[in-house]
């Protein structure tokens, strides 16, 4: 049986067994029953109790091995070291699937690990897929395969549907489910994976992508412990047309700590995290609250081709405010054609402003109308992407059905997205009855139609590649133990993939740093000391600028190798290089992460680059216009793009280092651990890119 078929075990079984099953509803060993047989379930279950004869109507049995039949699935509800033998049974037996309710394992320390490796390691060793321990279960409302014990699932009335959670937390699948049903919109899956001891959440989101009846996929992350399937799951979506919205929790150190102690996992860096998703055509949000707020946007099947908004309101105010939200939200306000102003100014009356934002003013009160008037005159503006309808006050008086339907029948013609603000709910309840999204605030509204043409405009880029004019470069690095190169043999590196490095000499004498001033044939030379023990020299003195003389670099060399030797370290020589002033300090940086293989770092450099922390990071492979992309989003980026006369800086010589570092990480396979080169020299367009220093580490 292969993989796709033993995660089908759990999501639509046959036969389940509930071990340590109850009479109690109120229980947990009750609720999975309990659920199963009020939404529907065909399949047979097995309580299991050695106590009870009979529970909930069903017979209950004394021991799995008393069963009638081998289950396909498993719902373990026994905790501690009875836990791990009842897994060990139904590995023996030949159970496809085990769910493990109990806590008290990974995420609790040593001893709770070990157990919780006895029990993934016998699973695995007879072919049965674990789920948890430390899980709130596994949810299937288009079955009614319910093996879970969720409070919410009683709470709120379950309605299948469109949208599919997979979460790593039971609590915030839970809240999920319940704000997604809270506003009208049904749920297929609800699983929770826990402490992750086999299936991932990137299983049973692979597994959910291909149900066809599944249209939005929300995932609640604490880490990513199957990127490659992730990946892989990202792919499949996306040509499918399903978008994937996922909360990557732990973005702080506090948290990162926090979801450790939570779920027993390691919070994955967070620029890494985001870098990942957005590689792969996955949203990211903060919260599960957000989720839930775009869902409906979403499963309108809209795709905006742009980000430019028009914005109409009854209000003068709300058409100001709204156009300061818009721009909070990166959403440009859409310049009308002239004939569009025309046309809507002869449906106004002649006081209402027909141009962008578009006031209709209280007219709204004696011609209901309006916005039927006004919404086709705007709808085939080609400026036109987004439409953001606010509503401040209406009530009696007011033909809001009628407002409702003009809105509905405008989202359904022309496709466009469209999301409407009223904070009264009888003004409100219309729009949502005929299914237009409908927000209690501006700032949610426009907030969504953003994050829908985000993420619209991510879905439609290209599959990342290479540049095609880059040539996988041949990584050989010089023999020896891991950790640091020196300078002089970094840049060698740097310079044999084909990255421009400043001109340099490697001394080991006085008289080479003389002949080496007078080689390089520069006015200005800068002097540094070359020890693989030393990767930081300007913390200890051993950096000299300006140097202007084949003496005065003789004279430094003699006191930097003695300073050398005073401190005990290699003295693999002293560098020196032609001295190079860019109109920039820029940084190009890379490691190999642990869970997702190279990764590259680009933005500002110089010395203080740890404290600005202005960078992007890049995930292989990727091409200059994502480079691009990423410096655009920097606090830098209005420096590249030339200031106060300035010139535009050489954006594309610096892409094209970080594109050559990328493919070396990749070529390198896993053989340097991280590579730093800072600062490289930004040259006005056209002018290049230069590294002038560079700190490669072996793996």
């Amino acid at each position: 049986m292969n993989e796709d078929e033993l995660l089908a075990s759990a999501l639509a079984p046959r036969t389940v067994a509930v071990i340590g099953a109850s009479e109690s509803i109120h229980k947990i060993g009750g609720r999975p029953i309990h659920y199963m047989r009020q939404n529907g379930f065909a399949g047979r279950i097995y309580p299991v109790n050695p106590t009870r004869t009979e529970l909930q109507g069903l017979a209950c049995y004394p021991s799995l091995d008393a069963l009638p039949e081998v289950p396909e699935l498993a719902l373990v509800i026994v905790s501690g070291e009875k836990a791990v033998e009842t897994v060990e049974d139904c590995a023996r037996r030949g159970v496809k699937a085990a769910i493990v309710i109990a806590s008290g394992f990974g995420e609790a320390g040593a001893e709770g690990r070990a157990l919780q490796d006895r029990m993934r390691d016998a699973a695995r060793a007879a072919g049965m897929r674990l789920y948890g321990p430390n899980t709130q279960g596994l949810a299937n409302f288009g079955n009614g395969a319910i093996a879970s014990f969720s409070t919410m699932f009683t709470e709120v009335p379950p309605g299948d549907g469109p949208v599919a959670v997979v979460s790593q937390s039971g609590g915030m699948s839970a809240m999920a489910y319940g704000l997604l049903r809270g506003r009208g919109i049904g749920v297929r899956h609800v699983h929770a994976t826990g402490n992750e001891a086999d299936v991932t959440v990137a299983d049973m989101a692979w597994a959910v992508a291909h149900d066809p009846g599944v249209k939005l996929l929300l995932l609640y992350l604490e880490t990513i412990a199957d990127p490659a399937l992730l990946a892989r799951t990202a792919a499949y979506a996306r040509e499918r047309g399903l978008p994937i919205v996922a909360v990557k929790a732990g973005r702080s150190a506090s948290g990162a700590k926090a979801a450790s102690s939570h779920t027993g996992s390691l919070a994955n860096e967070d620029r890494t995290v985001d870098a990942f998703l957005r590689h792969h055509g996955i949203w990211r949000v903060r919260d599960v609250h957000a989720q839930a707020l775009a869902a409906e946007a979403y499963l309108a099947g809209w795709r905006p081709e742009g980000r430019r908004l028009v914005i109409i309101s009854n209000s003068g105010a709300s058409c100001v405010m709204g156009a300061d939200a818009s721009e909070d939200h990166g959403l440009p306000l859409a310049e009308l054609a002239p004939a569009t102003c025309a046309a809507v100014a002869a449906r106004l009356p002649g006081f209402a402003t027909a141009t962008n934002p578009i006031d209709i003013t209280a007219a709204l009160l004696s011609n209901s109308g309006l916005f039927g008037d006004v919404l086709p005159a705007v709808a085939d503006d080609p400026a036109a992407d987004l439409f953001f309808i606010h509503i401040p006050v209406a009530g009696t008086g007011y033909d809001v059905e009628a407002f409702a339907r003009d809105t509905a029948a405008f989202a359904a013609r022309t496709g466009k997205p469209v999301a409407v603000s009223a904070w009264q709910e009888s003004v409100a309840a219309p729009f949502k009855r005929l299914g237009v999204p409908t927000f209690v605030n501006e700032n949610d509204a426009l907030g969504v139609l953003a994050q829908l043409a985000g993420h619209t405009a991510l879905l439609q880029r290209p599959p990342a590649a290479w540049e095609h004019s880059s040539r996988e470069p041949v990584v050989a690095l010089p023999d020896g133990p891991p950790g640091f190169l020196n300078e002089a043999d970094s840049l060698a590196a740097l310079g044999g993939w084909g990255v421009p490095v400043v001109p340099f000499r490697l001394c080991r004498s006085a008289d080479e740093a003389r002949a080496a001033f007078a080689a390089l044939g520069v006015a200005r030379v800068v002097v540094k000391a070359c020890s693989r023990d030393v990767p930081h020299k300007s913390e200890h003195g051993l950096v000299a600028l300006g140097i202007t003389s084949a003496d005065a670099a003789a004279q430094e060399f003699e006191r930097q190798w003695q300073q050398l030797a005073a401190m005990g370290v290699a003295q693999e020589g002293v560098v020196v290089a032609a001295m190079h002033r860019g109109r920039h300090e820029c940084l190009v940086g890379a490691r190999h992460d642990p869970v997702f293989g190279p990764v590259v770092v680009v933005g500002a450099g110089g010395r203080d680059v740890e404290a600005v922390q202005d960078v992007a990071v890049l995930l292989p492979p990727f091409d200059r216009a994502a480079v691009r992309e990423a410096l655009a989003g920097l606090r830098m980026a209005p420096y590249l793009q030339g200031v106060r006369g300035d010139p535009a800086l050489d954006v594309d010589a610096l892409a094209d280092v970080a594109i050559t570092v990328g493919r070396a990480m990749v070529a390198a396979g896993g053989r340097i651990a991280s590579l730093d080169a800072n600062p490289v020299m930004l040259g006005a367009a056209g002018e290049g890119a230069l590294v002038v220093d560079a700190l490669i580490e072996r793996a």
